[in-house]
């Protein structure tokens, strides 16, 4: 096998589709419901920030459990109907479903402060665990699917347009029912919710008949979790992208989180109008994915994550100044959505050559492990995001009650919705500059990676033969 053949991988549309498929379900889910679970708690329940704020911080600590547990789980699956990966994605879809219904009815009396906070904590706690199994498998599938860049970038085109939209609907059809409320949230949003619950988690079900897996991989011993645990800490490369992944992922949830209070206080938009610059951010998301992944091909993945990064945290420095007013506001989402389209297409890019050096270094491929180690030591930064931005605007004298705000609250929202992302995002960026995996001697790594592939596959069909499987 020359280096010529190994440089060539064809995915089929189906698997194209599949993933996209199972990334847009779980995108929706998580995004409306880790979006605007604080909102709909805080404003539409009435559920006091300060408790939200605690009942955040405590649910950090069942992160930092529950993903790299089910990372090891998953990396120790081994079914020779289904494989590793696809019993989770066909099963726990429609638990998917189901759980993300049942954020938006509390089973709780809402003017019962305590209960209410035990309610939020309680699906936290829920909803994050099977998030956690499906997003495993979805965040670590271009690396199990794909090898070369090349690959990897035309799998996650098609991943990031689907994540994009994904998340424009998880955007829009919140802020169009819970902002600009005067009286009671329209009875349609829990109609809705049940039909984005119910419809997501057939997806996710169906997807999982056209994805692959490299089933080859049953038959290695994987590693013990405490040996697996101490061989994902000596990965270097794995250490320097999670502290950028950290500061990242913050930042990121500060602005999932902070859009509604932006659009409703600052702007002081509801339904169509609040939905318009969200439009034009993911307009800009689907136009620059094509830019991004020519971009890849020139630059590589390390250089145009770190551009990526820069961009990012320019662009929110930038929509300070200009995003108090709708007009200008508008430039700085046209300007957020070029390049934050960036970080689609490489994120999972730069954690899947750190799996394929994990791979180079323990002969193992560790997908799901390292999703769950990335989860353990980034999803604290959702609680602290959460809980930071919350603190933030109570500082500034956030009133729930009131449909608008003081200026100097105004200035509160504004400083947590771009200039704090910002500070982290440009933080992540110059963490990058120490990641080591890039250049020619990577991409000769890389070849020799595929080779070891094709044997193992090869030494997989001749087991099969050996047991009359074929």
């Amino acid at each position: 096998m020359n280096s010529k053949t190994t440089s060539k991988e064809i995915l089929p549309l189906p698997l194209k589709l599949g993933f996209g498929g199972a990334t847009f379900s779980s995108a929706v889910l998580q995004g409306i419901a880790f979006g605007s679970i604080t909102f709909f708690y805080n404003v539409i329940l009435g559920l006091n920030e300060g408790l939200l704020g605690i009942a955040w911080l405590i649910f950090a600590a069942w992160n930092a459990i529950n993903d790299p547990l089910f990372g090891f789980i998953e990396d120790r699956t081994k079914s020779k109907k289904y494989g590793r990966r696809i019993p989770y994605l066909r099963f726990g879809g429609p638990v998917y479903g189901l759980l993300f219904i049942l954020c938006w009815f509390p089973l709780v009396d809402i003017t019962n402060q305590l209960a209410l906070f035990f309610n939020f904590l309680l699906l936290l706690f829920l909803f994050d665990t099977i998030y956690t199994i499906i997003g495993l498998i979805t965040y670590s599938l271009p690396a199990e699917m794909t090898v070369s860049s090349n690959a990897r970038a035309n799998l996650m085109v098609y991943g990031a347009l689907f994540s994009a939209l994904g998340l424009l609907v998880s955007f829009l059809l919140p802020i169009l029912f819970l902002t600009g409320i005067t009286e009671e949230l329209d009875p349609s949003f829990y109609v809705v919710m049940i039909i984005i619950g119910i419809i997501c988690g057939t997806i996710l079900f169906i997807s999982s008949y056209y994805i692959k897996e490299n089933k080859y991989t049953q038959l290695e011993e994987p590693l013990g979790i405490v040996d697996g645990f101490k061989e994902t800490l000596k990965n270097k490369p794995f250490l320097i992208f999670e502290v950028s992944n950290f500061s990242f992922v913050l930042a990121q949830t500060i602005l999932t989180t902070a859009v509604f209070y932006y659009l409703s206080y600052v702007l002081n938009l509801s339904g169509f109008m609040a939905m318009v610059p969200l439009i034009l951010f993911f307009l800009m998301v689907f136009v620059f994915t094509v830019v991004y992944s020519k971009i890849l091909k020139k630059l590589g993945v390390k250089k145009t994550f770190i551009m990526v990064l820069v961009f990012v945290g320019f662009s929110f420095i930038l929509f300070f100044f200009i995003g108090w007013v709708f007009e200008t506001a508008i430039i700085g989402m046209l300007l957020l959505g070029a390049s934050f389209s960036g970080y689609f297409v490489t994120g999972q890019m730069v954690m899947a050559d750190v799996i394929d050096h994990d791979e180079i270094l323990t002969k193992k491929r560790r997908e799901t492990t390292y999703s769950g180690m990335n989860a353990l030591i980034t999803k604290p930064a959702i609680s602290i995001a959460n809980w930071l931005f919350l603190s933030i605007i109570a500082s500034f004298g956030f009133q729930k009650e009131s449909l608008t705000q003081e200026p100097l609250t105004q200035l509160g929202i504004m400083i947590g919705f771009t200039l704090i992302p910002a500070i982290f995002i440009l933080f992540s960026a110059f963490a990058m500059k120490y990641f080591p995996l890039d250049g020619e001697e990577w991409n000769k790594k890389k070849e020799e990676l595929k080779k070891i592939h094709a044997e193992k596959e090869k030494r997989y069909m001749e087991q099969l033969e050996e047991q009359g499987i074929l």
